[in-house]
């Protein structure tokens, strides 16, 4: 029961994250700063899927991480990854295009664990820890790469104006 407890805290600290974010792209935040707090909010869940055993809790956590997963990779490709494409180096651009990938890849393992039939199988279990060890790939990778090809490319004032960007594009993208 704590557990679901605090799952249910971690939401509407995220929710309240998400209402203030608007906000606090419009004074002036950097986008690798919103983007930092919502990679280590998932983690967060992630690490709950995992630990738990609890099938209902499992399938609470399960759509969680949807809500904020999804339309935090819609909006990070748009945004982010595009203007990163858009350059003219080979090798920031295939930067770009990988974390596009373990995007696909992430959104696959997300949906078979929202079609699962038992979520305290084995297989859950696996597909779970297997989701959260891609995503703490992908970010830090993500953080280490991308993140210095931004800060190299994009003045303060652009990753403010992609803030804002990325906080609209947020708001069209609905977890299914």
């Amino acid at each position: 029961m704590n557990l679901i407890r605090r799952a249910k805290s971690q939401v509407r600290r995220i929710a309240s994250r998400r209402r203030s974010n608007g906000e606090a792209a419009v004074a002036g935040e950097d986008i690798l700063d919103v983007l930092k707090r919502e990679h280590e909010e998932v983690a967060a869940l992630l690490n709950r899927l995992v630990e738990t055993d609890s099938g209902p809790a499992r399938k609470r956590l399960v759509q969680q991480i949807k809500t904020a997963l999804v339309p935090h990779l819609r909006a990070e490709e748009k945004v982010l990854y595009r203007a990163v494409i858009r350059l003219r180096d080979r090798r920031v651009r295939q930067h770009g295009e990988e974390g596009i990938i373990e995007h696909r890849l992430a959104d696959n393992i997300l949906a078979g664990l929202g079609r699962a039939r038992s979520a305290t199988s084995p297989q859950f279990e696996a597909t779970a820890k297997v989701l959260r060890e891609l995503m703490q790939h992908h970010v830090d990778e993500e953080e280490r790469e991308i993140w210095q090809d931004v800060r190299e490319n994009f003045s303060a004032d652009e990753r403010m104006r992609m803030t804002r960007r990325f906080e609209t594009e947020k708001q069209r993208v609905r977890a299914v």
